[in-house]
């Protein structure tokens, strides 16, 4: 699977985990270079508390376009340090 935004490959892996349609790239699967880490969390009810990653590509800013779960609760602890995608963010295959 690859995450493209801004005609750029940010992660690529044959490891993702798919929860809730979201496929979950692993840590060591994005390309650091383009993540700057957001202040911005949110809360799943059964995930835990969700923190962003602003995507930085030639030249172009997308908001807490990644979310990962740094401790994720015991019901989703396969998915903990994963990284997601939205905003416009395309994955494929």
């Amino acid at each position: 699977m690859k995450a493209i935004w801004n005609n750029e490959v940010v992660a690529e892996s044959n490891d993702t985990l798919v929860i809730e349609n979201n496929h979950y790239f692993p840590a060591d699967s994005i390309k650091q270079e383009f993540f700057k880490e957001s202040q911005s969390h949110t809360t799943c009810p059964w995930k835990g508390q969700a923190s962003y990653y602003t995507l930085e590509v030639n030249g172009k800013t997308n908001p807490d376009a990644a979310w990962y779960y740094p401790s994720a609760s015991a019901l989703a602890k396969q998915i903990e340090g994963y990284v997601a995608f939205w905003k416009g963010v395309e994955v494929v295959d």
